[in-house]
């Protein structure tokens, strides 16, 4: 990092404070407090000005500080500011305008992570390049990702998440990028957008701060968002597997790779599923716009690495293969990772454990329900957790009554594992899908 105090104090109109001290990083847990660092204390389930005195221990030597004056620490530097949060992120802007990286913004209802991954590859086989870190993709974790991005950083990828309207605005203008991309309107959120076209347009805010001659790429499958487009001054690139500026062919899948075909050049990732293909042409476009060789694109295609619980394989204790995808779930993923599956050559039988998607709002029980259209005799075992998923239980039923699918409560997780350790043979391949609160890395954490 390269910032000093004096700096910062000047950033918050506070020139007093002429310490050239060079901070060592930001933090906002005192626990990552590293000797010579700044520490920012957010408001969470307790005022984060509660552990300043832990932030010091630990070494910071600055701190802001929105209390009242005179409680202020009297044994380190104190910055003062309005609100903490706005002044975390305007030194993140302030950082990001230094440094001055190419810019690149992610978002979507299904595969902002995969995306984002896919695309730091791409652009790290040309560009000194920075990712999002994990899931820190909200307005505390991406200035959290922009203040820790090297000095010498040339793109920065970043991960753009929201379930408001108005959250994306806030962010893109914050990070000001010079590509954009949406992967896919799902539904994810829509209890608290009120449809697709409300996801849509809230998807949409990813343009407010991108450049005016930047690039935006966008599903061309997605008619909600063609009317969104019409009168956007930056360059629209579409893409998709049937149809788009940029489509491409699958020639070969299996469990851990996908070969395409773009422009009749061979492409191959990591991965499985057509969905990923998707993905990975919002990388290609991402890279061509930053100017990465098509050669290093593939490159980078083939040999980026998934954030972990995305689409990752894993070996059960017995043997068993376990496709694990369970850190997220909305309607069109799960329908999408089902087909996959059931499309997917295998030796042995194929099961699947299906948890509740959360803040799917008034139409939950119907969209669980519509997963039955995604399940047939190419699944042998259907196992299904939580109070909403008896909606796709009973559907199941109507449909086939000889399919073996069991329902447990979202209180008998125990059970579910029980039955699935009971169940589950050498040879079969099992794949889990459901939304991270309702815990599925505990079953995967059992059967391996």
């Amino acid at each position: 990092m390269n910032l000093t105090i004096k700096e910062i104090a000047i950033l918050f109109e506070q020139e007093e404070i002429k310490a050239e001290t060079a901070i060592s990083g930001v933090e906002f847990d005192s626990r990552n407090i590293t000797p010579g660092g700044l520490f920012v204390p957010l408001a969470g389930e307790r005022d984060g000005h509660d552990f300043v005195t832990a932030a010091k221990e630990n070494g910071a030597i600055a701190t802001f500080w929105s209390q009242d004056i005179k409680k202020a620490p009297q044994d380190m530097i104190v910055i003062f500011v309005e609100d903490v949060l706005g002044a975390f992120q305007a030194l993140a802007q302030y950082y990001l305008q230094k440094v001055r990286p190419k810019v690149a913004a992610i978002t979507g209802s299904n595969g902002k992570t995969t995306t984002k991954d896919m695309t730091a590859a791409v652009m790290a086989t040309q560009f000194k390049t920075y990712k999002t870190q994990g899931n820190y993709n909200n307005n505390i974790g991406m200035p959290y990702t922009i203040l820790h991005m090297p000095v010498d950083c040339e793109v920065l990828v970043l991960e753009m998440g929201m379930d408001h309207a108005g959250e994306l605005t806030e962010l893109s203008l914050l990070a000001q990028p010079d590509a954009a991309a949406i992967t896919i309107i799902g539904e994810a959120h829509i209890e608290n957008l009120g449809s697709r076209e409300g996801i849509a347009i809230a998807k949409m805010e990813i343009t407010a701060g991108l450049k005016r001659d930047g690039l935006l790429v966008i599903p061309a499958d997605e008619p909600l968002l063609t009317p969104l487009v019409t009168d956007l001054p930056q360059k629209i690139t579409t893409f998709g597997l049937n149809d788009g500026n940029l489509t491409a062919t699958i020639t070969a899948e299996d469990k851990t790779k996908t070969t395409f075909l773009i422009d009749e050049i061979e492409y191959t990732i990591p991965v499985i599923g057509g969905y990923n293909v998707n993905n990975a042409l919002i990388a290609y476009a991402l890279g061509k716009y930053f100017g990465v060789s098509l050669a290093n694109i593939k490159k980078g295609l083939a040999e980026f690495q998934l954030t972990k619980n995305r689409t990752e394989w894993l070996t059960a204790k017995n043997g068993a293969q376990i496709l694990s995808d369970v850190y997220n779930a909305n309607p069109t993923a799960m329908g999408l990772v089902l087909d996959t599956v059931a499309n997917l050559k295998t030796e042995g039988r194929k099961l699947a454990v299906l948890a509740d998607m959360l803040e799917l709002g008034p139409d939950s029980a119907h969209m669980h329900g519509s997963m039955a259209n995604h399940i047939d005799d190419r699944f042998n075992v259907i196992f299904l957790y939580g109070n909403e998923m008896k909606a796709l239980f009973n559907a199941l039923t109507q449909k086939d009554s000889q399919l073996m699918v069991y329902h447990f409560d979202k209180e008998n997780k125990k059970e579910l594992i029980k039955m699935i350790q009971a169940e589950l043979k050498p040879k079969d391949t099992i794949v889990l899908k459901g939304s991270n609160g309702m815990g599925l890395t505990e079953v995967v954490a059992a059967l391996i």
